[in-house]
């Protein structure tokens, strides 16, 4: 092998990468974290604060009202507000009735694409079943993975409220300014606060929806905090830097725990999975081994009892490394 075609090879790697390279600085420049949070704050300012986006949020113009026979019927429902608020605490765009329209059509759907490749009627009822809960569990991953995020951006947003009161801003503009600064879903709720306060709301009721519309047990400390010092007086950077203080000093904690359990947690996943993974290799390699599990009434019962431990394992053993603090 030649020593140019050798340098030819290494000339066009490094060009493929800085190709590359380059691309991805501009596709970011233009369409990245630090490039939306800048064109929202543009937008902010052109349109005297808020963006129309987030001015328009304050309506909760996802919440039920009742304008349409279907959501009259919805609102008859015991827990129906309970459950908008539940959705809505995902972030994501969709209503309560648009989760119960899609819960009510996932086992059509699947029961019409079951009866195209001819499945078992066990498995095709169960698959159904279960595909009823599908939009629940994406909405509560949603919902769980938000309010993770929110968890962790809050001693840091304690740390700048401290530092805004230490300036010498208002706490009304210390929110103003985690609300900016912070991106979402952090910044989101504080700017739905400032928001709430520049129309009329009183700084304690706007902190009580806040720790309403936010479940998180660390923003309730810090809202009673605030409220109780705003009665009794007190120095509140000195507090909310110990609000951040306590809640680090919990998270190294559960970090701790989680390494703990982090064979418990990956034990339970293999063992869970394993049925699910030997059965299916089994199907690939040899399609006729498993056909007496659906076709023989003993092997229904046999797949059905089996389904049934397993889901019961997988419970019991998720109780088993769940450790709470």
């Amino acid at each position: 092998m030649s020593t140019t075609f050798i340098l030819a090879i290494l000339l066009l790697f490094v060009a493929v990468v800085l190709a590359s390279q380059g691309a991805w600085e501009w596709w970011n420049s233009r369409h990245g974290a630090v490039a939306r949070r800048l064109e929202s704050r543009i937008e902010a300012v052109a349109t005297g604060g808020v963006g129309r986006k987030e001015a328009m949020s304050i309506l909760k113009a996802r919440k039920l009202d009742g304008s349409t026979f279907g959501q009259r019927m919805l609102l008859l429902v015991p827990g129906i507000r309970s459950f908008e608020a539940w959705v809505q605490q995902s972030g994501i765009s969709w209503t309560a009735s648009r989760v119960i329209a899609m819960c009510a059509l996932m086992p059509v759907v699947v029961i019409v694409a079951g009866i195209f490749i001819r499945v078992p009627l066990a498995m095709l009822a169960s698959a159904a079943a279960s595909s009823t809960l599908m939009p629940l569990m994406y909405v509560r991953y949603r919902r769980t993975k938000r309010m993770r995020r929110f968890q962790k951006q809050l001693p840091d947003a304690c740390d700048m409220l401290a530092r805004a009161l230490r300036s010498g801003h208002a706490f009304s503009g210390a929110i103003d300014l985690v609300g900016t600064e912070f991106a979402d879903p952090m910044g989101a709720e504080f700017r739905t606060t400032f928001d709430e306060i520049n129309y009329g709301v009183s700084l304690n009721e706007a902190l009580t929806a806040l720790a309403q519309r936010v479940p998180v047990g660390d923003l309730r400390y810090l809202v009673i905090a605030v409220l109780i010092q705003r009665e009794t007086g007190g120095n509140l950077a000195e507090l909310l830097d110990g609000i951040a203080s306590l809640v680090r000093a919990r998270f190294k904690l559960f970090d701790k725990v989680r390494v703990l359990a982090a064979e418990g947690v990956l034990s339970a996943r293999v063992l869970g999975l394993l049925p699910v993974v030997t059965g299916g290799a089994i199907s690939l390699v040899n399609p006729g081994f498993l056909e007496v599990l659906w076709r023989d009434p003993a092997g229904v019962m046999m797949l059905e009892a089996g389904s049934a431990l397993l889901v019961a394992g997988m419970i019991w053993g998720r109780r088993i490394v769940r450790i709470r603090v």
